[in-house]
């Protein structure tokens, strides 16, 4: 397994890591019994850098993780988020960046993944009427007790990354990334690698749509989140195709999956990407991490990036509210 050295640590991850939100929500049918089998399948293949949250499944997603590492902890390399709240059924109740509810969120999330330490702990919104330096003031404590090793922010602007890297270190930033999602070349990651922090990239696969296995809204299960995201819907929908048709095209000259493709160019972008993309199949699994083995050419970034240009997905990247959320 190809590693990478993440930020302003002396950690070193996997190149890429696995996502584990889907695993608990939000994507249609999940099996614990099988999630934990891919996780486990990961650690296997020398996955070692996992990515969780205490809003995923309302901290199921935590408990899943905790549960697929025990005694093999020494093989991981742990990452969760805590200020999206949400209330005991499950409806989102704003963002939290307070001091007292940092210290709160992160012994909660110690307790459900069963470790003592947390590797990387990311805000995981930016809280508007909270300064950042207050709330990362609150997370260097936590470094200091131990309880954290590592700071991290996601879908934060350079602002406040900055704000925040002079409160402390902070190692990596997490936002959407990847064909279809490049705003973040404009500012961020060269925010990022102005101050040696690594962009993890959520995402990377387009929630599943540059996989070209998503050809209609029938191809996901009723109750799929993405079925209200507005680049999955009406004429959005059909638009959107036209990108991935880029992407499978070559893959096909190349011999391998579109989403390895994708994933390639997100790996292509630097020695500071690293993809986290999820996945509920040990199948798709394998597929994800044969991607280390796709070398674009010149000549086929070239083609990708002319065909995905910043800008090219029709429609933002969450609904209404969801946007609202982010530190823009």
């Amino acid at each position: 397994m190809r590693q990478r050295k993440l930020g302003n640590s002396p950690l070193m991850v996997s190149a890429i890591g696995l996502g584990c939100m889907g695993m608990s929500e939000f994507y249609g049918h999940h099996d614990d019994q099988e999630s934990i089998a891919v996780i486990q399948h990961a650690l296997d293949l020398g996955v070692k850098f996992l990515d969780t949250a205490d809003v995923y499944g309302v901290g199921r997603n935590e408990e899943l993780v905790g549960k697929a590492i025990e005694g093999r902890r020494h093989e991981v390399v742990l990452a969760t988020k805590f200020g999206n709240v949400r209330d005991p059924d499950g409806r989102f109740a704003g963002i939290n960046g307070r001091p007292e509810y940092v210290h709160q969120a992160c012994a909660a999330s110690l307790q459900r993944l069963r470790v003592d330490t947390i590797d990387v702990y990311y805000q995981h919104r930016v809280d508007r009427n909270v300064p950042i330096e207050e709330t990362v003031g609150a997370m260097a404590r936590l470094v200091e007790e131990g309880k954290v090793r590592f700071l991290g922010l996601s879908e934060a602007t350079p602002a406040t990354i900055r704000r925040a890297h002079r409160e402390h270190p902070i190692s990596a930033l997490q936002t959407e990334y990847s064909l279809w999602s490049r705003d973040p070349e404009d500012a961020i990651i060269p925010t990022c690698r102005e101050l040696g922090i690594s962009f993890v990239a959520y995402s990377p696969l387009g929630r599943g749509f540059l996989t070209g296995e998503i050809q209609s809204l029938d191809d996901l299960a009723p109750d799929d989140w993405r079925r209200n995201m507005p680049r999955f819907q009406g004429d959005n929908f059909q638009k959107n195709l036209d990108l991935v048709r880029h992407v499978q095209e070559v893959a096909a000259t190349k011999g391998c999956k579109p989403s390895q493709v994708a994933l390639a160019w997100v790996l292509a972008q630097g020695e500071d990407m690293l993809p986290i993309p999820g996945t509920t199949s040990r199948g798709h699994l394998k597929e994800n991490l044969a991607a280390l083995e796709i070398i674009l050419t010149p000549e086929e970034l070239g083609r990708l990036n002319e065909a995905a240009p910043k800008g090219a997905a029709v429609g933002e990247r969450y609904p209404e509210m969801g946007m609202k959320a982010i530190d823009l």
